[in-house]
């Protein structure tokens, strides 16, 4: 009797894209800690009340409402299956306790209201997907109505002359390689269409994982539409340089004018 041939899967077959993201793009400590600091240097106080916008798996809501018992968060995204995900893995490793102070929504950012929150974060440079000056504006203001009188919006950015080209940027992981691929660049548009990659030491690859497609909207736009919702203030955090290596060093202050860098990635404030 002959054995049925059957092929091992490969690692790329057997791994989980969504954990993967986790461990080679979300660092939710020292945004936390950056809200934090953030937030007390105009206020005086810590913040309590979090929304993650596109919060995807809500991976930082959970570490949100872990990091002090009286901390709670609201998780927002339109997509299904990341919620889907991160309610089975990382909602489910929270104490009850902590479980019971986040809230996942599936729905448009747009369109979901509730009461005031302190902070609301969108990170991942999600809010790009809206690539107009009205669409952008309007989420401004939707973020700006649903924050608290002492309330702060926090994004992330990313820019450089890097950023307007096609290339290819892989970066080591523990197991496996992250690959970020900018595939198109239109400079009359600045709209862009990335890839995530993960390949592994068996040769295998998880081809395309993620997609985006985005406009890449530079500081000073992105500030001028915050002042135009209603924003009070705008500040920008800017990251310090590691003299050895010349690469960033996770260090971010706040800053006015920067030299010049062909890839960087900033943090935007805006105080209502």
């Amino acid at each position: 009797m002959k054995r049925k041939n059957r092929r091992r899967k490969t690692r790329a077959q057997r791994e989980d894209r969504y954990d993967l993201y986790q461990q080679s793009v979300q660092e939710p400590e020292p945004d936390i800690a950056l809200i934090r600091r953030v937030f007390k240097q105009h206020f005086g106080r810590r913040p309590r009340l979090l929304r993650e916008d596109f919060c995807g798996t809500a991976y930082l809501a959970c570490e949100w409402v872990k990091t002090h018992a009286e901390n709670r968060a609201w998780a927002i995204d339109l997509d299904p299956e990341p919620l889907k995900w991160g309610n089975e893995h990382n909602v489910a490793k929270l104490r009850q306790e902590q479980a019971a102070r986040i809230k996942l929504i599936e729905g448009n950012v747009l369109d979901v209201g509730g009461s005031p929150v302190d902070v609301t974060a969108a990170f991942n440079f999600s809010y790009f997907l809206f690539d107009t000056r009205p669409a952008m504006r309007r989420y401004f203001e939707k973020a700006r109505a649903t924050l608290e009188n002492e309330g702060l919006l926090i994004l992330d950015a990313y820019g450089g002359a890097d950023a307007q080209r096609a290339t290819m940027e892989p970066r080591k992981q523990d197991g496996f390689t992250y690959v970020w691929d900018q595939r198109s660049f239109d400079p009359i548009s600045h709209t862009c269409v990335n890839y995530i990659h993960f390949e592994f030491s068996d040769r295998s690859r998880m081809h395309r994982a993620f997609r985006y497609s985005w406009r890449l909207w530079s500081i000073p736009e992105i500030r001028e539409l915050l002042l135009e919702a209603g924003f009070r203030k705008t500040e920008v955090y800017w990251e310090g340089t590691d003299h050895s290596s010349g690469e960033g060093n996770g260090i971010f202050r706040r800053c006015e004018g920067a030299a010049d860098d062909p890839a960087w990635i900033a943090y935007i404030a805006a105080i209502r």
